[in-house]
């Protein structure tokens, strides 16, 4: 078992203009698996500082965005060789700091690295112009980039997320400021500050610190000419409405109450059954793009039920680090008390909810923030467990009886970020899949390990607005600008 007492403490600070930056304050990390061992701790910007960061941004883009985007994607390659030799000891950070496995911190970090390539890939679409031919005119169209551009990232997968923004705003020639979470700032401010050091001073720069000391600097200010945020649709109504004070455009990824879908003749073997377990409970079940309701003809429920219940009871809860733990605590105190809360009002309202999971020998789970993981079953469409996201362990499963009633209930929400349609038919899964109102939708899987990152990635209504990666992520940090020539 890991010992958190002997576990060294981590300090980060701030990178700006190429420097390392020391703070009077500093923000204390605290472990989620007891709620009391000090992880590290990183530094808290003053509101100065935070406009420091913006300055040396904005000095650096002119100079940035003159360079090629070939220039600049090999540059921003050549910058990622340092994460590789240290993502073990990055994994380990992060594990500490947010909560989830090792294997999970360590994808974490692939990740943002794979996301960073696949942006250079685009550098020869950067410069693509259409041409409209005369008469009356003949006009160009292209693309420029924006210029300062803020990045704002959550706990959860804090450098995967950012890879989703971060090499894309790079590669289309912005200068970017990222405030990493501030509960979970030390693996995130590692990476970025390792790959800031190698380009020039400015375009890369990474604040932490509190939100209402230097959210205003870094939204408000003049100079910064898009926000990018991922977190809750509270959070990102907060983002709105300081950006709307200078006008500042907005991205926003808010989560989701994803649905899935199980027609009769889906495909419900060991590797169907495991996709459909991993799309709901990796992270502790703390991922946006999760599926939050499971939608089972009533023909496979018991099935579904079973299979499900046979993996979940396999889990086993403990500290991220230690071997034999296949899920740690979630993050935060308040995310657990909030799903007991859920639960209990779902029993109350008459469904059904079993509960699996034991602890690694050694390991208290009746410290820190471990829940054991749970179905919720057959509870009524307006259950909070249904109807909120959970964010958390916990899956409802809802029978159903005709289909165009599952879709029309799998709509009947708040949200629009990812869904989920099982079927052994191709074709009815792209007719279902053209008529749930999310920006994504996955057949025979779900979840982050089956994402087409090539694709444009965001959501429907409440869950934000904006595209991340592809082409069209690309040029959410670019704007048109057209060139009319006489005939």
């Amino acid at each position: 078992m890991v010992s958190l007492d002997q576990l060294p403490e981590i300090r980060t600070e701030l990178f700006i203009a190429g420097e390392v930056r020391s703070t009077d304050d500093h923000l204390q990390v605290i472990d989620p698996s007891d709620g009391r061992s000090v992880v590290g701790y990183a530094g808290a910007a003053s509101a100065k500082q935070a406009e420091e960061a913006v300055a040396a941004a904005h000095r650096a883009f002119p100079a940035w965005s003159a360079r090629t985007p070939q220039e600049r994607a090999e540059m921003i390659v050549a910058a990622l060789a340092p994460l590789e030799a240290d993502r073990d000891a990055t994994a380990e950070i992060l594990t500490r700091e947010n909560g989830k496995i090792r294997m999970e911190s360590f994808i974490d970090s692939i990740v943002f690295a794979h996301r960073c390539q696949l942006a250079a890939g685009l550098a020869d679409r950067v410069g693509e112009t259409v041409t409209l031919p005369a008469p009356p005119w003949r006009t160009e169209v292209s693309y420029l980039p924006l210029g300062v551009v803020t990045i704002i990232v959550p706990f959860n997968w804090p450098m995967a997320i950012l890879g989703a923004s971060l090499p894309y705003a790079l590669v289309a020639g912005n200068t970017v400021v990222v405030k990493p979470p501030p509960t979970t700032p030390l693996a995130t401010t590692r990476t970025v500050q390792k790959m800031a050091e190698l380009l020039p001073p400015g375009v890369l720069n990474v604040v932490t610190g509190h939100d209402a000391e230097i959210g205003s600097a870094l939204i408000q200010d003049d100079r910064v000419k898009k926000v990018c945020f991922t977190g809750s649709p509270g959070g990102g109504k907060r983002i709105m409405a300081m950006a709307s004070e200078s006008l500042t455009r907005v991205a926003l990824e808010l989560g989701g109450n994803d649905p899935a879908i199980v027609l009769p003749d889906a495909d419900l073997g060991p590797e169907a059954l495991q996709k459909m377990f991993g799309g709901t409970f990796d992270s502790t079940g703390q991922i946006c793009m999760a599926t939050k309701r499971l939608y089972v003809h009533r023909s496979r429920y018991e099935e579904v039920v079973e299979g499900l219940s046979g993996l979940l009871s396999a889990t086993r809860l403990g500290h991220g680090l230690d071997e034999g733990v296949t899920m740690g605590p979630l993050h935060q105190s308040r995310q657990k008390e909030y799903v007991l809360e859920l639960l209990a009002q779902a029993r109350e309202s008459g469904a059904e909810v079993r509960e699996f999971g034991e602890a690694v020998d050694g390991a208290d789970i009746s410290v820190g923030n471990f829940l054991r993981p749970s179905l919720v079953l057959d509870p009524s469409d307006d259950a909070r467990v249904v109807g909120e996201e959970q964010f958390g362990p916990t899956l409802p499963i809802l029978p159903f009886d005709d289909v165009e009633d599952a879709v029309a209930r799998a709509n009947d929400t708040w949200s629009g970020l990812c869904s989920s349609v099982w079927t052994a038919d191709m074709d009815r899964a792209a007719d279902i899949g053209k008529r749930l109102r999310t920006g994504y939708t996955f057949v025979n899987c779900h979840g982050a390990a089956f994402l087409d990152e090539r694709a444009p990635f965001g959501g429907f209504n409440h869950s934000g607005f904006g595209r991340e990666m592809g082409i069209e992520g690309l040029r959410e940090f670019m704007d048109t600008h057209s060139v009319g020539f006489p005939a």
